[in-house]
């Protein structure tokens, strides 16, 4: 089975791209990274507890009001109000606040990681041909040698993503989306990264036009997918069990002797400056 890593930057639509495959005619079952990492960190969950402890004293706002809606002061089944998102994301997203990012990645990334790896083994059994990881930080949480292929979702004008972003979250301030935008990699590097792993093995989906357009971008790119890990070869791993953990430890080695490359160079350029 196909492990296609899907990721992007934020508001570039990477979950239309997302839906798209989900629908006829793909139908790929996908391991939703950020619909995930809200279910651990419900009211009630270890995450939610880790991050109320944590954030709690310093952000009076880090919880929704009590309402009818969230179950008054005791919140959902007595488990506690939810988390108020948006100050949260203030909380860490803004410029010098690397610790609160990393100490939020801390809490949520386990137990993400741990709930990703049971539906990617249920899509295995299932005998589906692929299964899409639907991971916006892939490459900086590491995912990316676990991934056959990876498809970026990437836009070639910054100013489109910076309308897209405000267009969706209406709440943002410009200086609040440039803060999210520049707190994630740059999304033409992301792809210029996934093309270094070569022909089907890292291809790129631009969306800088409408939604036709997209589709036909992603059509595009999964005719090469698909030409790299037909089906047939998914079921010929599912009936013979050895070879696909040959097969998945190869896949993982050769990632990782990229990753590993690509690192090299950077900090080699880096060196120059």
């Amino acid at each position: 089975m196909l492990l296609l890593g899907l990721t992007g930057s934020i508001a570039t639509g990477k979950s239309t791209v997302s839906a798209i495959l989900s629908s006829p005619p793909y139908n790929l079952p996908i391991v939703d990274a950020d619909k995930i990492a809200r279910q651990v960190v419900e009211p009630g969950t270890a995450g939610y507890n880790k991050i109320v402890a944590h954030f709690g004293p310093s952000t009076p706002d880090l919880l929704l009001p009590a309402s009818p809606e969230n179950g008054g002061e005791s919140g959902h089944n007595g488990k506690g109000r939810p988390l108020n998102r948006p100050a949260l994301g203030r909380r860490v997203f803004g410029q010098g606040k690397d610790s609160d990012r990393n100490v939020l990645n801390g809490i949520v990334h386990p137990a993400v990681r741990k709930e990703m790896y049971r539906q990617m083994a249920s899509a295995y059994i299932r005998g589906y041909w692929a299964v899409v990881l639907d991971v916006p930080l892939l490459f900086e949480s590491g995912w990316e040698p676990l991934c056959g292929t990876i498809m970026v979702v990437a836009v070639k004008d910054a100013e489109v993503q910076m309308q897209r972003l405000r267009a969706r979250d209406e709440h943002l301030t410009e200086e609040d989306a440039r803060n999210r935008v520049a707190a994630q990699w740059d999304v033409r590097d992301k792809a210029q990264r996934c093309l270094r792993r070569g022909e089907k093995a890292g291809v790129v989906v631009w969306n800088d036009g409408d939604k036709e357009h997209l589709k036909r971008e992603i059509d595009r790119v999964m005719a090469v997918v698909q030409r790299g890990s037909p089906q047939w070869w998914a079921y010929v791993l599912l009936l013979c069990p050895p070879l696909a953990a040959v097969s998945g430890i190869w896949s993982y080695v050769r990632s990782w002797l990229i990753k590993r490359q690509w690192e090299n160079e950077q900090k080699q350029e880096k060196a120059k400056l």
